[in-house]
């Protein structure tokens, strides 16, 4: 039994609808299955691929970080903007919508195991994982839930991290205390108390947002990063053998994606945003790169902030972005 869990609500995917038998014309809230993880009588999917959306209703990481909180309600605006997608892809990829996990009633480090439980269940019923968040504490009881199947099921196998984010996240913190600024440094401690590698790459750091300090311990852990000048001015080829280089090192990889790191003027609902961030058609250029190394066990998108959303641009940014994803791992089924 998974606590601190919310099954998902078939309301919620509701929308245009231009035809009730043409698939070619159908949508995804026409497409849309719903899971409950909680359900015992669950058996593995066997089709060619299914995706699985599980939210994480969570800021208590931002608050603790001392940001602007908002993001606990980035889930539902996010499906908000998934449902009305066209279905630009075979009918053999399915969709599902496996709810929420919520920090509401627990503590953060409860809500991340929670996660971790949420995602190692979907991975253990064949599905990929597709996380909406929810702040960027997202990020530890992810990984967790990938790192704990790993560790069942391939204890030898590494998994890296990429992770598109204008800050490294890895600061220090207090045991049981972390943040929406620590989930890489909790990774690196429960890579190392397994006696396992750490494989961090960050793409899109800003000078102007992480300290000295964090650029050290980067360092130390040998953390890989690209400074977002340059991916904006620079070679983008020169990124894609960085990449390449970092991808051969790892069996699986999980990708988690910063809604901070785009450029406020396309993402302004976020917890802390960047006037100079990145084009989301640059990231997504980077990121099918990553997703035709075919390595990739789930992904996540962080920081959705409504509260301070314009038009819902930055849900739309999202669902974009979960558009790329699904088409992009999709091909060649038919």
């Amino acid at each position: 039994m998974i606590n601190n869990y919310i099954k998902p609500d078939p309301n919620t995917w509701t929308g245009r609808i231009d035809s009730t038998e043409d698939y070619d014309a159908f949508r995804w809230h026409q497409w849309i299955e719903f899971l409950d993880l909680n359900d015992e009588s669950n058996k593995p999917f066997t089709g060619e691929l299914g995706f699985a959306f599980l939210g994480f209703k969570s800021d208590k990481g931002i608050e603790q970080n001392l940001g602007r909180t908002g993001a606990y309600n980035g889930p539902p605006v996010i499906r908000k903007a998934l449902v009305n997608l066209p279905c630009s892809f075979s009918p053999e990829l399915k969709l599902f919508d496996a709810g929420d996990v919520t920090s509401e009633n627990c503590t953060l480090l409860e809500a991340q195991e929670s996660l971790a439980q949420a995602v190692d269940k979907l991975l253990s019923l064949n599905l990929f994982p597709i996380l909406l968040g929810g702040g960027h504490e997202i990020a530890f009881g992810h990984y967790k839930g990938i790192f704990d199947y790993f560790q069942r099921n391939d204890k030898k196998a590494d998994v890296g991290i990429i992770n598109f984010d204008a800050h490294f996240d890895n600061r220090p913190y207090k045991e049981g205390m972390g943040t929406s600024g620590t989930m890489f440094r909790q990774i690196y401690d429960l890579n190392k108390s397994a006696n396992k590698d750490y494989y961090y790459f960050v793409l899109g750091i800003h000078r102007s947002a992480n300290t000295r300090s964090l650029f050290k311990f980067s360092d130390e852990s040998n953390t890989e990063y690209v400074l977002a000048k340059e991916i904006t001015n620079g070679d983008i080829f020169t990124v894609f053998g960085r990449l390449d280089r970092f991808i051969r090192k790892v069996d699986h990889l999980y990708v988690t994606i910063d809604t901070d790191v785009f450029s406020s003027s396309i993402a302004p609902g976020v917890s802390a945003p960047q006037p100079l961030g990145l084009d989301p058609e640059k990231v997504i250029i980077l990121l099918k790169y990553v997703l035709a190394h075919n390595k990739i066990a789930s992904i996540d998108i962080a920081e959705v902030s409504p509260r301070f959303d314009h038009d819902s641009s930055t849900a739309t940014l999202a669902a974009i972005l979960i558009f790329a994803i699904v088409t992009k791992l999709g091909e060649g089924l038919e």
